[in-house]
């Protein structure tokens, strides 16, 4: 009775994610799921999620407000976060995009390959965040979503076993 218990869990906490798919405009593939709002007041708002190209995975964060085209020259910095299983993870920073004709800025920063075993068992803590010329270049303690990072990425791993 008990493992049923346990898949059950492990069925629901995946079947909330839908993969979704993107062509970039140097026609490689984009795989993503739909951001989770990781800190939220009414003067501002940052999303988190996971995107993969199936070969490399990204932490991707969308901050809001967020600096025009111009300005995103300075959004740069590499992402700091820790886990819970207390050691602390430096993500370097890889890109910065606008979405949705430019209602959005993403920016993604890479997981190092030895690193995805610790981010798909552990649950974020807190970040580093580091993009200067946005309202985040300042630490956050997780309280919303803390396990977004973990079940997007088992979500994707899953997939592709």
């Amino acid at each position: 009775m008990k493992s049923i218990i346990v898949f059950l869990f492990s069925l629901q906490s995946f079947a909330q994610y839908e993969i979704k798919s993107k062509v970039q405009p140097d026609g490689s593939m984009l795989y993503f799921i739909k951001t989770a709002t990781f800190y939220t007041t009414k003067l501002k708002s940052l999303k988190i999620g996971i995107v993969t190209d199936k070969e490399n995975y990204f932490i991707a964060l969308q901050p809001s407000p967020f600096p025009s085209k111009k300005e995103n020259k300075t959004v740069k910095g590499d992402l700091v976060i820790e886990l819970a299983d207390t050691n602390k993870y430096k993500l370097e920073y890889f890109d910065t995009r606008y979405l949705k004709r430019d209602s959005v800025m993403e920016v993604l920063y890479m997981i190092d390959k030895k690193d995805i075993k610790s981010f798909s068992s552990f649950e974020a803590v807190n970040a580093d965040i580091n993009m200067h010329g946005t309202e985040f270049s300042e630490n956050y303690a997780f309280k919303l979503h803390k396990k977004a990072i973990m079940d997007q990425l088992n979500c994707f791993l899953k997939e592709e076993k």
